[in-house]
């Protein structure tokens, strides 16, 4: 399987928040098969970059890729667009008209803000993913297509579902796998990564020296709240780029672009989906951390075995263990301070983003690769202590109810 790494400097990716890595491992395991995605997260943060790599990387990618946005089209010509129709069927149909599901048979089709479809939309998106069967607008034939779909969306689907706006079976039959693309203000240690990125960008494009910001500037920008995100993050900065003539921005000119207490208006008006995300996050880095802490522990027993015994001997099978600790093969011989890191951290205002996200992916690939059984286990441990009752297994791996529903029909439990 590709790495992690490589997806994203193909794709233009910046960070290495776990988060992200998370969504892009996700959308790399599903690449192969033809099941239905869904990807939520907030507006702006860059929720079409998943489904480009699950086509890239299906065998689709020779196919046709259509990226539909559901939210710009009017509700009078939607079916139009997605289903084509008939010379005739409506006026101005002066011709047949072949829609995005038809042009696309074979390869990916996205579709971003679906929750923005009409519902007769969505009972005939419905059919797509059952049969792959549909009916042109004016027609009575039935067509089959061959297609994968992807689709996305800000909205908190399960209140859309409650108040009516969206079915509940076209969810599920979507939301097979769902990918969480985190929000700006979750990612807080990527912020000066992206700033870095875009300030070379924009310098590149318009001919001038590049921006950069004061020690203040940056946490500043850290402790922004960015309702619109890296979007937001993006424009500001070619803002920025192109008015200001000096090069070093401080903390005090920035303010005149991001004025402090501004109230958000772009954040979900249920802000129970950040929280559920933010209480699922944080149930994952415990499990990380636990993780980490067991191989610091791993680490320390290796050190005592050296120290005591001048004649140990390692076998095979202990070899291979150390080196993936230690990333070397070592011997009875070897001084335990050979073991230590030599490398010398960096201050955090010279480091590069490169070194830093080769860095990071080197000593999370052992822990990233196991991760996923270790919440398996973790889930199971819990809902057997609570004898199967979901609300205080819930409650003591502090996510909601609806995380851990969803987690034990993704997993199986």
């Amino acid at each position: 399987m590709e790495s992690i790494q490589n997806i994203k400097k193909k794709f233009g990716i910046i960070g290495y928040d776990y988060a992200l890595h998370r969504a892009l491992e996700k959308a790399l395991q599903v690449a192969f098969t033809d099941i239905s995605v869904l990807v939520l997260g907030e507006s702006g943060v860059g929720k079409e970059f998943i489904p480009k790599i699950i086509h890239q990387f299906s065998y689709r990618k020779h196919h046709s890729y259509i990226a539909v946005n559901c939210g710009a089209i009017p509700e009078g010509t939607i079916d139009s667009e997605l289903f084509g129709h008939e010379k005739g069927s409506f006026t101005g149909a002066t011709s047949m008209r072949k829609g995005y599901f038809e042009g696309a048979n074979g390869g990916t089709i996205f579709l971003d803000e679906v929750g923005e479809l009409p519902l007769t939309t969505q009972v005939r998106l419905l059919r797509i993913l059952e049969s792959g069967e549909f009916i042109k607008v004016g027609s009575s034939k039935i067509q089959k297509t061959d297609i994968r779909i992807v689709a996305a969306t800000n909205l908190n689907m399960i209140e859309a579902i409650q108040k009516g706006k969206f079915r509940e079976d076209l969810y599920y039959r979507l939301n097979t796998v769902q990918i969480n693309v985190p929000s700006l203000r979750f990612r807080k240690n990527d912020i000066k990564f992206l700033f870095k990125k875009f300030s070379n960008d924009f310098a590149e494009k318009y001919h001038m020296p590049k921006i950069t910001l004061t020690k203040e500037s940056i946490k500043y920008l850290e402790n922004y709240s960015w309702p619109g995100n890296i979007r937001q993050l993006k424009n500001i900065i070619e803002q920025i780029s192109v008015v200001e003539t000096e090069r070093e921005i401080t903390i005090e000119k920035l303010k005149e672009y991001i004025p402090e207490n501004i109230p958000s208006l772009s954040f979900p008006k249920d802000e129970s989906f950040i929280h559920d995300y933010s209480r699922e996050r944080d149930f994952l880095y415990k499990i990380l951390f636990d993780m980490r802490k067991n191989l610091n522990d791993l680490k320390n027993i290796t050190y005592e075995l050296i120290k005591n015994n001048s004649n140990a001997r390692f076998s095979e099978k202990n070899q291979e263990l150390i080196e993936k600790v230690f990333g070397k093969r070592i011997t009875a011989k070897d001084s335990i301070f050979q073991l230590e890191d030599s490398s010398k951290s960096s201050s955090e205002e010279d480091l590069d983003y490169e070194e830093i996200e080769e860095d990071f992916s080197k000593k999370n690939e052992l822990y990233s690769f196991s991760l996923q059984e270790r919440e398996i286990e973790h889930i199971q441990k819990i809902l057997k202590k609570n004898y199967g009752k979901r609300k205080k297994t819930a409650k003591e791996l502090g996510i909601s109810e609806r995380t851990l529903y969803r987690k034990i029909k993704q997993y199986g439990l």
